[in-house]
C-alpha cells in the first residue's frame, strides 16, 4: 500500500502540533465529546466500539468512560503515543487502516460500532479509500455500523458514495455536522451513517 496523506500532505512537526492543539483545548475545558455523544447514543451500554483514525485518542476516551469496551488504531505512532499517555483504559494500537487485521494484534472479537472521525478518510493514501472501508467493514458485527465525518472540500460526497457501497455499506443518514444539522448538498462537511447487512 502507499504511504498515507496524513504522512506525505503535513508538514514536519504537523502530528506534534495536532497532540498539544487538543491537549491546549482539554486544558481550557473545551468540549472534545461531541461525536463520542453521538456514538453513545447509536450503541447499547457496554458495547465494542472500533476507534478507526483515533488520533491522540479523545473520541475513543469519552467512549471508554461511558463504559464501553474501546479499540483505537492510528497509523502515527507519535498520536498512538499521546493516547496512551493522555487517557489510560481503551487499548490504542498502531496500524495502516489500509491493513487492519486486528486479529493479528490479539482483537478478533467483531466490533458493534466504528467510529472514524477527524477527516480520517481523507488523510488515507490516495485512491485506497473503499479499502480502508472494506477492512472496517470486516471488522464489525452483522447489522454492525460505522459513523464517518470529513470536510467535503477534501473528499467528494459522490466518490464516497460509491467506495461505501463498494465496501459493503448501505448509507442510513447523513448530516451536516456531529450534532446533527440536516444535510444539505453545500455542507461543508458531512457525517454519515453506514450499516452492514443484517445476517
Amino acid at each position: 500500500m502507499t504511504t498515507p496523506r496524513w504522512f506525505t500532505d503535513t508538514d514536519e512537526g504537523h502530528s506534534q502540533l495536532y497532540i498539544e492543539r487538543f491537549r491546549t483545548m482539554a486544558a481550557e475545558g473545551g468540549d472534545l465529546g461531541g461525536e463520542a455523544r453521538l456514538i453513545d447514543a447509536m450503541v447499547p451500554p457496554l458495547s465494542r466500539i472500533l476507534d478507526a483514525g483515533c488520533g491522540p485518542g479523545r473520541v475513543g476516551a469519552v467512549l471508554y468512560a461511558r463504559g464501553h469496551e474501546v479499540v483505537g488504531v492510528d497509523v502515527d505512532p507519535e498520536l498512538i503515543a499521546a493516547a496512551k499517555a493522555d487517557h489510560v483504559g481503551p487499548t490504542w494500537l498502531i496500524s495502516d487502516l489500509c491493513e487492519l487485521d486486528l486479529s493479528t494484534q490479539g482483537q478478533a472479537e467483531p466490533f458493534d460500532a466504528a467510529v472514524m472521525a477527524g477527516n480520517v478518510l481523507a488523510f488515507v493514501a490516495r485512491g485506497t479509500e473503499e479499502h480502508v472501508l472494506r477492512r472496517i467493514a470486516q471488522h464489525l458485527k452483522p447489522d454492525g455500523f460505522a459513523v464517518v465525518g470529513f470536510h467535503t472540500d477534501r473528499y467528494e460526497i459522490a466518490d464516497f458514495d460509491k467506495h461505501l457501497a463498494g465496501a459493503g455499506f448501505t448509507l442510513e443518514h447523513r448530516f451536516a455536522t456531529w450534532d446533527l444539522r440536516p444535510w444539505r448538498p453545500d455542507a461543508d462537511f458531512a457525517v454519515s451513517v453506514l450499516r452492514l447487512p443484517a445476517a
